[in-house]
């Protein structure tokens, strides 16, 4: 035992402190990330959100995520393009969890200072151009006497690594995950990684050597001297050039020992720094116990001149911690707990059995997606992105990540939404395939079918003679299509209910390799936080998509949805994004001269494009109550034959 079981049975409390107080300083951080944006983008090129008198827990800061006590928990940056080096600064990140730099072109050595990080449990580094050795510090990071080591997914493949696996890291008790494959390094691989199985990928390193490992050499004489390169007059060898079996613990108090004597002048300091630290941590278990004394003297004191009855949250109160918080579903976790991260916990009781078979781990949106590199998005939004990918049965999908901060924060309106989501079946609507969320990664994610050809608004306001000029025959069909999803959705069957999109647009239908349109998003908003969905709809609105009595009353109804596909057809029909007046008036006398797309030549159904344009005025009337029903719309439809 001894002054350095004392320093590490006490550590975790400064540690559990810290992550959990809200700073004082809130600069420091910030300072942090500055130094690391000198470091990764030395030329401001990809970091220029990351400002000095920016709040990093605010969303504005690319990639930064806070945990619910207003620190940083995650740093998200993997494929942006960064050319620069990892930056010690990092390790002034205390409550970091999870730290993603793969795919991009970093250089320079890995920082021991990284193995400060006693809460990183994910660090992902593969992918890049770094050299150097493994920090052993990374090792002891995860193998503190004393502190329940977090480290469990280490990803370093595909670098310019050297020299030997530290044999610390090979004994983290959490550690699931290594992959170190397409480096340079060499010596013996510790045997204990062995109990890691098909998680531990070495391949492509030929110095290394090992048994019990399926395409690994069997080691000689010279591997083993090349892993104990220790000079026999260092005071930690013995004399054959072994090092002595020295435990890296904190490196607060190791001896100053030689072959026969060891030095007393650490002893003094040792005591100076016990006493130290057992000062402060009682000071601070005194001042918090004394400050929760008081909060709670102070509610007696209000609940003797109100109605409160018991220590619950009252409604505003919640909403005022929300607010406060930067990231809603970790107030969740912590507050109710609730973790959504964390399938076994969340999707375990019966109410949740839709899940089943919906489920993702990160691992194969990862895989799919190529760790969410630059040249698989597809595009971005205020509050997601959408990522190209190809699950392991050679299927390609969408992927839209959204960051948990933009979703709601009650588990029981956020497991709703995604039972609602997972119920929709139908021809003309996306395909979910399944769903995931990263604790981690402070992001969930939402598995769609891929369409081929895009959105529809990609097929509007194209030049003469383009290839995106659509024929009569499919925009009909397409118009068809659309009527038909906007139907089911607001059917009511047995395991449905009815429902509104209220984001219906051009953007938000797809069109597959027959041009069968798929509508996008429907049920999404039933997940996001509420501001998210209101700078949504601003965007619908401002290009003509919402319905009179949106903007009058803030009230969507499935006649808003009618209204909008009312626009659709207009667009459609006309080959523009944008309606002017001249153009609606147009359309509402049949003047198809100054109405159709002239791209289609004069080449349409004058009987069907009198029946769409007829049906898109009445679609868009002022008066909601005046508007057809999505029922009446495809009987109408389905009556309309070619001419």
């Amino acid at each position: 035992m001894g002054a350095n079981y004392f320093l590490l049975t006490l550590f975790p409390l400064f540690l559990a402190f810290s992550c959990t107080i809200k700073p004082t300083n809130g600069n420091a951080e910030v300072r942090a990330l500055m130094e690391i944006k000198s470091t990764l983008d030395p030329e401001n090129k990809k970091l220029f959100s990351w400002t000095s008198n920016g709040d990093p827990c605010s969303g504005s800061f690319l990639g930064v995520f806070c945990n619910e006590h207003h620190k940083i928990a995650n740093i998200s940056l993997q494929g942006k393009g960064l050319t620069g080096k990892l930056s010690p600064a990092m390790a002034e990140l205390k409550c970091l969890s999870g730290l993603y730099l793969h795919y991009n072109l970093l250089s320079g050595e890995i920082p021991k200072e990284l193995g400060n990080l006693t809460e990183l449990t994910d660090l992902y580094l593969n992918d890049n151009n770094l050299s150097g050795t493994i920090p052993p510090e990374i090792g002891r990071m995860a193998s503190l006497q004393g502190i329940q080591g977090m480290l469990k997914r280490l990803y370093l493949g595909f670098n310019q690594l050297s020299g030997p696996i530290p044999s610390k890291l090979a004994t983290a008790p959490q550690l699931e995950v290594l992959e170190i494959q397409n480096n340079t390094l060499t010596g013996v691989v510790p045997p204990a990684l062995r109990r890691l199985s098909g998680k531990f990928n070495y391949e492509s390193n030929p110095g290394l050597c090992g048994t019990g490992f399926a395409s690994l050499r069997v080691c000689t004489a010279w591997d083993n001297v090349n892993v104990n390169q220790v000079d026999p007059n260092e005071p930690n060898s013995n004399n054959n050039g072994v090092p002595k079996d020295v435990p890296e613990t904190a490196n607060v108090s190791r001896l100053h020992c030689n072959q026969t004597h060891c030095s007393r002048s650490s002893r003094f300091p040792q005591v100076i720094i016990v006493a130290s630290v057992i000062t402060v941590t009682v000071t601070l278990i005194v001042a918090v116990v004394f400050g929760i004394f008081r909060r709670r003297r102070f509610k007696q004191r209000v609940g003797n001149t109100s109605d409160a009855s018991d220590d619950r949250l009252s409604t505003d109160q919640t909403k005022e911690i929300y607010k406060r918080s930067p990231s809603p579903l970790l107030t969740v976790e912590y507050s109710n707990h609730w973790d959504p991260m964390t399938p076994e916990k969340g999707y375990g009781s019966m109410r949740y059995e839709f899940l089943h078979g919906f489920k993702f781990n990160l691992e194969e949106v990862e895989s799919a997606t190529q760790h969410f590199t630059e040249v698989n998005l597809l595009g971005r939004s205020n509050f997601s992105a959408v990522y190209k990918g190809i699950l392991k049965d050679g299927s390609i999908v969408a992927v839209k990540m959204i960051s948990v901060t933009s979703c709601k924060s009650e588990e029981t309106e956020f497991m709703e939404g995604l039972s609602l989501l997972t119920s929709l079946k139908h021809e003309n609507l996306v395909k979910l395939r399944g769903f995931c969320c990263s604790k981690g990664r402070g992001e969930c994610f939402l598995i769609y079918d891929f369409a081929s050809k895009g959105n529809l608004s990609q097929f509007l306001d194209v030049e003469e003679n383009s290839s995106h000029v659509l024929d009569w025959s499919t925009r009909v069909s397409i118009i068809k299509g659309i009527a038909k999803g906007l139907g089911y959705l607001h059917s009511s069957e047995p395991n449905k209910p009815s429902m509104v999109h209220r984001n219906i647009s051009v953007e938000k239908v797809l069109l597959d390799q027959q041009f069968t349109p798929l509508i996008l998003d429907c049920g999404l908003l039933k997940l996001l936080a509420d501001d998210v969905v209101y700078s949504a709809l601003k965007v619908s609105a401002a290009l003509g998509y919402m319905a009179p009595e949106y903007i009058t009353t803030g009230r969507f109804t499935e006649k808003s949805d009618v209204y909008a596909f009312g626009v659709i057809i207009l667009q459609v029909l006309s080959g523009k994004g944008l309606l002017d007046c001249s153009m609606r008036l147009a359309a509402k006398s049949c003047n198809f001269e100054n109405f159709i797309d002239p791209n289609l030549k004069g080449t349409f159904s004058v009987s069907e494009a009198t029946l769409l344009t007829k049906l898109a005025t009445s679609c868009t009337l002022e008066d909601p109550d005046s508007r057809p029903s999505m029922v009446s719309v495809n009987e109408e439809l389905n009556r309309s034959s070619g001419g």
